[in-house]
C-alpha cells in the first residue's frame, strides 16, 4: 500500500478517544466469557422471556455440552452445525462446541433440506444441533444423506422459559427422538468439559456460509481472533456500561448477531436478551421489561417497530446505542424514528468475510447524506482498518469517486473453506474485495451505492439469483428464467423473477411464486413474478439481467 491515499486514514480524526485507543482482545470468546463469569458469576448472562441463566449456570451448562460432545467422539477441529433461533440453547451449543475445540457452522433455521444438505456435506459436519420440530420434519433425513454426521442433539425451544407466548412460540413440545439426545438434558448432566481442548485465537471459530460469484455458497472462515477484535471494539467503543442488557434483534446465526450482540455482550459481562424470532409487539414488550442499552438489526426491523401502534418513546428510552446494518438504511427512516421515539439509528457496514462491521457511525456523530445520490453514509472504518476504493483494474480512485470497496484489517478472514482459487480471487494479498460499489469522501465517510455483482440483499439476507433461477427451471412450464433484486420500501430489496413459458404450457405468477416458496428459505423466493414472451438476451444468447433490472 505504498503511496496509497487511503493509508493516511483520514477517518481516524472522526473517532472518539475510546475508539482510537488500542485494544487487547481475549484469545477467544470462551476466554472472555470465563473472565466475565469470574467477575459476575450471579449476573444474568441470558434472558429468554421469563427464564434466566446466570454466568455461573451458563458456564456449567455449556461445560456439560462440551463434555458430552467429546465423549460422543467429537474431535478437536471437527465441525458442529447449529440450526436454532435466538434462544439460550443456541448460546449453550455455541460455547459447548468451542469448549470442545470444535468449529461451529451456523445455519439459518429458514433453510430447506437442499440448502442444509449442501452445507453439511461441504463442511463435513460431525454434529448437528437443531430444534426437535425441524429434526422430525426433515433434518433427520437430510443428516442421513451427509455421511460425516454422526452426532445429533435436538431441543424444544419451549425449554428454559415458561411463558410460552403463542405469538412466537406457536408449537407443541415433541417427545425426545430416539435417534438424538436432548440438548438441555445433556447440559444439565453436569459433565466436565474435556481438558486440552481450549481453542486458540488463530483457530477457525466459524465457517459462515455466504453466496459467491458462482452462486454456490462458500464458507468464510472466521477465526476466534477475527471475532474478538470486533467484539472488543464494540465493547470499548460504545458507551455501554459493563453488565448492561443487549437485545438480540439480529439473528444469532448471522455474523452481525453473533459478533455485535452475542460476543460483545458476553465480553462485557452483559445480559443477552432473547425472544426467539422477531415479532414487533414481543420485541417492544421485551424493551420495556429489560431496558436494554444496545441492539442492532436491519432497517426493516426498525420500520416494523416504528409502525407498531403500541410503540412509544419510553420503549426506547434505555438505549445508549442503536445500530443498523445488513440492509440499506433510508435517511427518512432515521429522521422519522428520531422524531417519533428519540434515538438516532447509527448506520454500519460489514460482510461475513470481515466478521461483521468494518465501518460504523461513531456514537458521538451523525452520518452525512450524499447530496447527489441521497445515500446515507454507512460510517467510518476503525483505527486498525483500512478501506480503499478501487477501479476495475485494482488501482485506487480518488476520494469522492466510485469503485469497488476493499477492506484490510484484523477482522478480515483468511479465506474460504477449502476453496483456494476463490480465496485468491477475493483476498489478493489478504485484502477483501467486497464486490460492493461505493466511495469515500475526503473526511473518511464511506458510502455504499451499489453492488458490483448481481447479489440481492432482502431484509439483510443475501440471495444469489442463480439459486432461485435453478428452482424455477425445475417447474415444468418454465422455459427461461431470470431473477433480479428490485427496490422495496420495507425489505430494502425484494426478489423479482421474469420467466418465459414453454410452448403450450401455462402458469400463473402466483403459482410460480408459491412453487419457489416451497423449496427455498422465506427471504429467497420471488414475491413478484412477471411472465414475458421472451427474455432480453445478448447476441450469444445470454440473458440480460441488467435490462430487466432497469425501470420498464
Amino acid at each position: 500500500m505504498t503511496g496509497s491515499i487511503y493509508a493516511a486514514r483520514p477517518w481516524v480524526s472522526l473517532l472518539s478517544d475510546a475508539q482510537r485507543a488500542p485494544v487487547s482482545p481475549a484469545a477467544t470468546l470462551v476466554h472472555a466469557f470465563r473472565d466475565s463469569a469470574a467477575r459476575s458469576p450471579g449476573h444474568p448472562a441470558l434472558a429468554y422471556f421469563d427464564g434466566r441463566l446466570s454466568y455461573r449456570e451458563t458456564d456449567a451448562l455449556s461445560d456439560s455440552v462440551a463434555g458430552h460432545l467429546a465423549a460422543a467422539g467429537l474431535a478437536r477441529g471437527d465441525r458442529v452445525a447449529i440450526m436454532l433461533q435466538n434462544t439460550p440453547q443456541f448460546v449453550l451449543a455455541l460455547l459447548g462446541a468451542w469448549k470442545a475445540g470444535a468449529t461451529v457452522v451456523p445455519l439459518n433455521p429458514m433453510y430447506k433440506s437442499g440448502e442444509v444438505g449442501h452445507v453439511l456435506k461441504d463442511a463435513e459436519v460431525t454434529a448437528l444441533i437443531c430444534a426437535d420440530r425441524a429434526w422430525e420434519a426433515y433434518l433427520r433425513d437430510t443428516a442421513a444423506g451427509a455421511p460425516t454426521v454422526r452426532i445429533a442433539l435436538t431441543t424444544s425451544e419451549l425449554d428454559l422459559q415458561t411463558r410460552n407466548d403463542a405469538r412466537v412460540l406457536d408449537f407443541d413440545r415433541l417427545p425426545v427422538p430416539e435417534d438424538a439426545e436432548d440438548l438441555v438434558a445433556v447440559a444439565r448432566r453436569g459433565t466436565r468439559a474435556p481438558e486440552g481442548r481450549e481453542p486458540a485465537s488463530a483457530d477457525v471459530a466459524l465457517i459462515s456460509y455466504t453466496s459467491g460469484t458462482s452462486g454456490t455458497p462458500k464458507g468464510a472462515m472466521n477465526s476466534h481472533a477475527n471475532i474478538m477484535v470486533n467484539a472488543e471494539r464494540q465493547r470499548t467503543g460504545h458507551p455501554v456500561a459493563e453488565g448492561s442488557s443487549y437485545f438480540a434483534l439480529a439473528p444469532l446465526f448471522h455474523i452481525t448477531g453473533m459478533v455485535c450482540q452475542l460476543a460483545a455482550c458476553l465480553t462485557n459481562a452483559g445480559t443477552l436478551v432473547l425472544a426467539y424470532r422477531f415479532h414487533p409487539a414481543v420485541v417492544l414488550e421485551a424493551f420495556a421489561a429489560h431496558r436494554p442499552a444496545y441492539t442492532v438489526g436491519p432497517s426493516t426491523a426498525f420500520m416494523a417497530l416504528a409502525a407498531h401502534p403500541d410503540a412509544t418513546p419510553d420503549h426506547f428510552a434505555s438505549f445508549r446505542v442503536i445500530s443498523s446494518g445488513g440492509a440499506p438504511l433510508p435517511p427518512a427512516l432515521v429522521e422519522k424514528f428520531r422524531a417519533g421515539f428519540g434515538p438516532y439509528i447509527r448506520n454500519g457496514y460489514g460482510l461475513t468475510e470481515c466478521t461483521a462491521p468494518c465501518a460504523a457511525v461513531p456514537p458521538e456523530r451523525e452520518a452525512p447524506v450524499d447530496p447527489v445520490s441521497g445515500t446515507l453514509s454507512v460510517g467510518v472504518p476503525g483505527p486498525d482498518t483500512v478501506v480503499r476504493i478501487l477501479d476495475e483494474n485494482g488501482a485506487e480512485v480518488p476520494f469522492g469517486e466510485q469503485g469497488e470497496i476493499a477492506v484490510r484489517g484484523p477482522q478480515v478472514v483468511s479465506g474460504y473453506w477449502r476453496l483456494p482459487e476463490a480465496t485468491a480471487a477475493a483476498f489478493p494479498d489478504g485484502e477483501l474485495r467486497t464486490g460492493d460499489i461505493g466511495f469515500m469522501d475526503g473526511a473518511g465517510w464511506l458510502y455504499v451505492v451499489d453492488r458490483k455483482k448481481d447479489m440481492i440483499s432482502a431484509s439483510g439476507f443475501k440471495v444469489w439469483p442463480r439459486e432461485v433461477e435453478d428452482v424455477l427451471y425445475t417447474h415444468p412450464a418454465v422455459r427461461e428464467a431470470a431473477v433480479v433484486g428490485v427496490p422495496d420500501a420495507y425489505r430494502g430489496e425484494t426478489v423479482r423473477a421474469y420467466v418465459s413459458l414453454r410452448p403450450g404450457a401455462s402458469a400463473e405468477p402466483g403459482e410460480l411464486s408459491a412453487y419457489c416458496e416451497e423449496r427455498l428459505a422465506a427471504y429467497k423466493y420471488p414475491r413478484e413474478v412477471e411472465i414475458l414472451a421472451e427474455l432480453p438476451k445478448t447476441a450469444s444468447g445470454k440473458i440480460l439481467r441488467r435490462e430487466l433490472r432497469s425501470p420498464r
